[in-house]
């Protein structure tokens, strides 16, 4: 009888998309690039920039197999789109070389899989499979962000994506202010790199002066940084990311 392979949760750096990459050693641990080489399976968000990662692995440690020979699976468009965090999507059969004995990676565009990233069907899926779930080590720029941010770490939520209409991103903001500024509770997301200025302006002429701001941006990378203020100093100096480097939003008290 065949023993199942694993589902490993193979962290990406978070340089994805920036000008300027880092070392892999900076921002992974070699015990986890170590078990990213041995791995010959995967399923992946895009299997060009899959290639990219695996081929900076192999710089490291070599892999078990060529890249050309590795067995990638990319997410269906949906997934992409609509994304796959409340079920609907049966990604079982994703897993077909697990059950046959072989370990499959989990891999998404930078950071945790299926953490602010599809892939949360097919831990699921493995889950339903009987299948061991294996998370390595590696970073996530949520709890990077949330740490810098001097907000509250104790009772924090994601809530992804705002609206990008502008009325309904007004209401939602003041909505997760009316939220963190009453309970405490640390409202964190995300935008679109190329969105980064349009969201922040909006976050800080919709924003209570009194409200708390923190906005991480290239974070592991050399010049990341996290910038958290009230309100009514990031009015008086609203310098921020620019549009190409992914951020993470926060707002508290």
């Amino acid at each position: 009888m065949t023993t199942p392979g694993h589902l490993y949760l193979v962290p990406a750096p978070l340089d994805f998309g920036c000008a300027v990459q880092s070392p892999l050693t900076d921002a992974l641990p070699d015990a986890t690039l170590r078990a990213a080489a041995g791995i010959t399976h995967w399923i992946c968000e895009n299997a060009k920039s899959a290639r990219a990662y695996l081929k900076r692995i192999d710089a490291i440690h070599p892999l078990a197999t060529t890249i050309q020979a590795q067995n990638i699976v990319e997410l269906p468009r949906e997934v992409h789109k609509k994304g796959d965090h409340h079920g609907g999507f049966d990604a079982r059969p994703l897993l077909a070389a697990a059950l046959q004995g072989h370990d499959v990676g989990l891999l998404s565009e930078a950071g945790m899989p299926a953490v602010a990233d599809p892939g949360s069907s097919v831990v699921r899926a493995a889950h339903d499979l009987g299948l061991a779930v294996k998370p390595l080590v590696g970073p996530v720029s949520l709890l990077l962000a949330l740490a810098a941010s001097g907000l509250n770490g104790q009772n924090f939520a994601f809530v992804g994506y705002l609206p990008q209409d502008a009325t309904e991103r007004t209401d939602r903001i003041r909505a997760l202010e009316s939220i963190a500024l009453r309970t405490g509770q640390t409202q964190l997301f995300i935008e679109t790199p190329y969105r980064n200025a349009a969201l922040l302006q909006a976050l800080v002429a919709s924003l209570q002066p009194n409200a708390r701001l923190s906005v991480s941006w290239g974070l592991t990378l050399p010049d990341g940084r996290t910038r958290s203020a009230d309100v009514k100093t990031w009015k008086r100096t609203p310098a921020g990311p620019d549009n190409q480097t992914p951020a993470v939003f926060a707002i508290g008290r």
